[in-house]
C-alpha cells in the first residue's frame, strides 16, 4: 500500500480488499449446558410467578408441580402457551418437561413456565436459539402490577370528585 490513493473509489476498493473478521467469528460458539442426568435447567419469570424448569429428551410429557399439564392448566389457552416454544423450535414431542412454579395466578404461571422452557431449550440445544429469540420467547416480560398509592382507590384511580 505504498502507492498513493487519489479517489474515494480507490479507497473503498482498498478497504474492501482488507478482510476483517465478522462479529460471529469473534464470539465463541455457545455450548450446550446439561447436568449429570442429561437435563437442561432454566428459571422463567412472568408477573409474580417464578418457574423452575428441567427438560430432557423424551416423549413430550409435561409435568407442572407434580401434576399433568391438562390437570394443572385446565384452560386450553394456557396449555397452548406452554406448547409454543416447542412448535417454534420444531421439536414437538421430543422433550419431557418437569416444572415447579410458585407465585402469581395461572396466567402468570403459564407465562413463567413458557419462558423457562424457552431458556432451557436454548441451553440444551444452542442451534434453537435464533428461532426462539425471533419469536420473543427468551425475553422476560417485565410488566408487573403497579402498586396501590395512598389517597387513591387503586394504583391510579381516584375517588369520585364532589364539588359540594
Amino acid at each position: 500500500m505504498a502507492e498513493e490513493i487519489k479517489s474515494l473509489d480507490e479507497l473503498s476498493a482498498v478497504v474492501a480488499g482488507v478482510e476483517t473478521p465478522a462479529a460471529e467469528d469473534i464470539r465463541a460458539p455457545r455450548e450446550a449446558e446439561r447436568d449429570a442426568l442429561g437435563r437442561a435447567y432454566a428459571t422463567g419469570k412472568r408477573k409474580d410467578a417464578i418457574a423452575r424448569v428441567w427438560i430432557k429428551p423424551g416423549s413430550g410429557k409435561v409435568t407442572v408441580n407434580g401434576r399433568e399439564i391438562n390437570k394443572y392448566f385446565a384452560r386450553p389457552v394456557l396449555q397452548m402457551i406452554l406448547r409454543q416454544p416447542f412448535q417454534v423450535a420444531g421439536v414437538e414431542d421430543e422433550f419431557d418437561v418437569m416444572a415447579t412454579v410458585k407465585g402469581g395466578g395461572l396466567s402468570g404461571q403459564a407465562g413463567a413456565v413458557k419462558h423457562g422452557i424457552s431458556k432451557a431449550l436454548q441451553l440444551y440445544e444452542p442451534s434453537l436459539r435464533p428461532a426462539l429469540k425471533a419469536a420473543g420467547f427468551l425475553t422476560r416480560d417485565s410488566r408487573v402490577v403497579e402498586r396501590k398509592k395512598y389517597g387513591k382507590a387503586k394504583a391510579r384511580k381516584s375517588f369520585q370528585f364532589s364539588k359540594r
